[in-house]
């Protein structure tokens, strides 16, 4: 467990997370994948419903004690295997700077890396103008107020994959892209893949950047 940034984010890393990983990655070299968001570069299939049920099962009291939900019930509600494709040159703007994936303060993303070969792991930031390393309803309209005003100026991100602290970005934390290691943290924080300014996309699953993207919410049991 590590803690990141002036904000402290909890940032879970579990190695070895599964004993064959190489069945995952032969699984998902049979599956069919589409491209299912404009924000991610890439392209994506479904993940087993076993694949969860063994990671909830292994991880749910860990994850639970981590993040402050001791007590509660864990649910995936994303599970799917990505693979980065998307040309440097061909990046939204969206797809050049960190993100995060949603405000909700207890809503978890979770990343386990099924590549070998050196892809980059993740990264955390802070946005330098706000300060800001987490996202939140309070915080929404500030930020987006202030990417828009730095929207078009000179320090702007080129069509490249960020990689590092950048004019706008500083980052904070990385995580190294560990064959078989799983990363979780809160979906509300400023994150990003590290990608070199020299990748070449590979859509194949057996030696292309594959990982399981997932998102890991609280169970609400009221009636």
């Amino acid at each position: 467990m590590e803690h990141v940034g002036e904000e402290r984010t909890p940032v879970m890393i579990i190695d070895q997370l599964v004993e064959q990983p190489e069945r995952l990655r032969e699984e998902a070299s049979h599956l069919n994948f589409t491209t299912q968001s404009r924000f991610f570069p890439g392209i994506r299939a479904p993940v087993s419903l076993s694949y969860q049920r063994f990671v909830l099962e292994s991880l749910q009291g860990a994850m639970a004690d981590a993040f402050g939900l001791s007590g509660r019930t864990l649910k995936f509600t994303m599970c799917q295997y990505s693979l980065v494709t998307t040309p440097p040159e061909q990046l939204s703007l969206l797809q050049r700077i960190p993100h995060f994936d949603s405000l909700e303060p207890e809503g978890l993303a979770a990343i386990h890396y099924l590549f070998r070969s050196g892809y980059g792991g993740t990264a955390f930031y802070r946005h330098r103008k706000t300060g800001f390393e987490r996202l939140t309803e309070d915080r929404k309209v500030a930020y987006l107020r202030s990417l828009e005003s730095e929207n078009d100026g000179p320090n702007m991100p080129g069509r490249a994959y960020i990689n590092g602290s950048t004019p706008l970005f500083e980052e904070i934390h990385r995580v190294e892209g560990v064959f078989n290691r799983m990363v979780v943290y809160p979906r509300n924080i400023l994150h990003s893949g590290c990608i070199e300014a020299d990748f070449h996309p590979d859509p194949d699953p057996l030696t292309g950047r594959l990982s399981i993207n997932s998102f890991i919410d609280v169970v609400d049991l009221t009636p």
